[in-house]
């Protein structure tokens, strides 16, 4: 297991949204990160996960909700990894991945692009 304190995995998580295309996270609507230590124990190695409406599954309905959360979980992450850089690739994976699904893009097409 790769060792890093919750802010250095904090700063991978942060220079992984960096990365993400400008014109992208312009169109991000209502959407919060979080980093987590841990997920639920009956999802013990999920790396992240997305909790909201899809952009594409809102109508004239959605006001006044609360945002959209996507939470990184660092434990599982580095469990995973040997490495910083296998940590920063898989952190890369897994906010795109959870950002993908408040885009409305399902896991099969995650897959097939490689963000599985």
């Amino acid at each position: 297991m790769l060792e890093m304190t919750r802010e250095e995995f904090e700063e991978l998580v942060a220079e992984a949204l960096d990365r993400i295309p400008p014109e992208l996270t312009r169109l991000m609507d209502n959407v919060a990160i979080f980093v987590d230590d841990e997920p639920s124990s009956d999802q013990p190695e999920l790396l992240g996960l997305y909790e909201g409406t899809p952009l594409t599954e809102r109508g004239e309905w959605y006001a006044g909700v609360l945002p959209d959360r996507i939470t990184v979980y660092r434990g599982p992450t580095l469990r995973m990894c040997g490495s910083r850089e296998q940590a920063v690739a898989e952190t890369e994976i897994t906010v795109v991945h959870e950002i993908a699904h408040h885009f409305g893009i399902g896991d099969a097409r995650l897959h097939a692009l490689g963000y599985g």
